[in-house]
């Protein structure tokens, strides 16, 4: 794709409605080679974004979910050593004893039995996206891991050598900023925020990812998740949630947002008591949009 232009196309072709910095960001990230690490509120469009890629440029996907002591093993490889032990025992049996050390050591550190996780997949199978998913869950050490893998795309394997990326893999990178991401690691990647869509473009969302879905319907459901985001909510609703609402109210039969089934569809939307209270309590912001 030689330009964001064609980027927001191919984008909006998966189902995805890009702003012209998201496709711009992502036109750079693939020209450039760089990581591109995308900041925002949870439900923003920052894992769907590198799903849309994948499917945009027809390539595969390879995520890698992060979380509280992810460590190489989990992420890069490891050994599969009970079928290390099999093949030993194997060896030993049809040897007679006359077992040749190194030759067994050296048949039990080969392809068949490593066990590649997803960012040696990623080295190893490109092209593809690899989704490097909520980084600010993992802890430091893991982050400096991960900035040494990004930045040639060589990892080395002590007992089996050096693999390289015969092409660097699309890589993004997605954080909620429940902690803040090391300069380090921002200084290698390309950056953006995911703000929450503005109302016309989150209509033209859900009436893409709903399609059956009237116009009117889509303003109301918008224009009521929007209200609830302005409210001190300890989870905001994203766009996937506005999407859930949508398909429920549709699944009911109701082509209007009334008090009464908004009031009773919440759970769609919203996902603690205590927000559904707080929105009870404002009054039902849904009110306004019906």
């Amino acid at each position: 794709m030689d330009s964001p232009a064609e980027v927001s196309a191919a984008l909006r072709e998966t189902g995805y409605l890009p702003d012209e910095g998201i496709a711009t960001a992502s036109f750079l990230a693939g020209r450039m080679h760089r990581p591109l690490l995308c900041e925002g509120e949870p439900g923003t469009g920052k894992t769907a974004l590198a799903h849309a890629l994948s499917r945009a440029h027809g390539i595969e996907l390879i995520r890698l979910q992060c979380h509280e002591g992810i460590d190489a093993s989990q992420a890069l490889y490891e050994w599969d050593f009970p079928r290390q032990l099999l093949h030993l025992r194997t060896l030993e049996a049809a040897s007679g004893g006359g077992l040749d050390a190194e030759a067994a050591e050296a048949s039990l550190y080969t392809s068949r039995f490593l066990l590649a996780r997803p960012l040696l997949r990623a080295l190893r199978e490109t092209p593809c996206v690899l989704l490097v998913d909520e980084i600010d869950r993992a802890d430091d050490e893991f982050e400096a891991f991960l900035l040494e893998i990004l930045s040639d795309y060589t990892v080395t394997i002590p007992e089996f050598g050096v693999v390289e990326a015969v092409e660097p893999p699309l890589v993004v990178l997605t954080s909620n900023r429940t902690r803040e991401v090391h300069d380090a690691l921002k200084r290698r990647c390309l950056y953006h925020w995911l703000e929450h869509p503005d109302p016309e473009r989150e209509v033209s969302i859900l009436r893409s990812r709903v399609p059956e879905l009237d116009r009117r319907l889509a303003e109301q459901v918008a224009g009521a998740v929007r209200r609830m985001r302005s409210l001190e909510l300890l989870k905001p609703p994203g766009v996937a949630e506005s999407i859930d609402w949508a398909s429920a109210l549709l699944a009911l039969g109701h082509t209007e947002l009334d008090t009464e089934t908004a009031a009773r569809t919440l759970g769609a939307v919203l996902k603690y008591r205590e927000d559904v209270q707080r929105v009870h309590t404002a009054g039902g912001p849904w009110q306004s949009g019906s």
